[in-house]
């Protein structure tokens, strides 16, 4: 499953530098990027808590 992350995340990066050009507008796609990642890295984790009814990330709620 990683090497298919790395590709998908490859493909990103060069969409993302065909549509920036400039430096400033990619740091912007890239921190764009982060915060959707950081989204869906929260929901991946939540979800098991939710199906399980247990706290797993140590953050007192699921």
């Amino acid at each position: 499953m990683g090497i298919f992350w790395e590709l998908m995340q490859e493909n990103e990066l060069d969409e993302q530098k065909s549509r920036a050009d400039t430096l400033e507008e990619r740091v912007d796609q890239l921190e764009t990027d982060l915060d959707k990642t950081r989204k869906l890295l929260r929901k991946t984790l939540e979800a098991p808590e939710h199906h399980i009814q247990k706290y797993i990330d140590g953050d007192g709620a699921y």
